[in-house]
């Protein structure tokens, strides 16, 4: 059985399966449908998507709008990560609050990140191959983000921000004071 460890933000969970190591390696569930459902709700993850990045690599901070949210569910497979949940939900007592955790092929930890949020990561090793399920699918007309140096946001992310390798696209997200966010 994984365990569910709930966060300072409802409904944003860390998960941590059980491994079983010996001298061939090791085994895992990494996913079981009626555990989640009974400890974070029922979700139907449709897709799966995996990146592969290097180190200084920051993606986010993303989320797509209204019907075509997404919730998340991702892990680090190779590598290991920052991962960064924001809510942006406006009637949210945590209206831009993150929880932050380190996903690494060795802590084998997954991240569940409901609708209303805006996700990005940070790749800390070498190399990261990151994998990750929504319940529903890229949508380009509906995807928005939030500049990951957001000063409002205050994250304190464990990189010289000269190292940070971004996108041309999320160097010009708005700050959250001028997203559209979740009501």
């Amino acid at each position: 059985m994984m365990e569910y460890i709930k966060t300072d933000i409802e409904g944003v969970f860390i998960i941590e399966p059980k491994v079983f190591k010996d001298a061939r390696g090791y085994f895992m569930e990494a996913w079981k449908q009626d555990e989640f459902n009974e400890h974070v709700g029922e979700v139907n993850f449709i897709q799966d998507n995996e990146s592969k990045s290097s180190f200084g690599v920051l993606r986010g901070l993303h989320y797509q709008k209204g019907a075509l949210s997404q919730s998340k569910l991702v892990r680090v497979i190779k590598g290991k990560v920052l991962d960064v949940a924001v809510d942006i939900r406006k009637s949210s007592p945590t209206f831009g609050k993150h929880v932050m955790v380190e996903l690494s092929e060795d802590n084998k930890r997954q991240f569940f990140i409901p609708r209303g949020f805006a996700h990005g990561f940070l790749v800390l090793s070498d190399e990261a191959v990151f994998t990750y399920k929504v319940d529903n699918p890229y949508a380009p007309q509906a995807e928005a983000g939030i500049r990951w140096n957001d000063p409002d946001l205050a994250i304190e992310w464990p990189i010289d921000f000269s190292k940070v390798q971004t996108s041309e696209k999320d160097l010009k997200q708005p700050f959250l004071k001028d997203a559209e966010v979740f009501e």
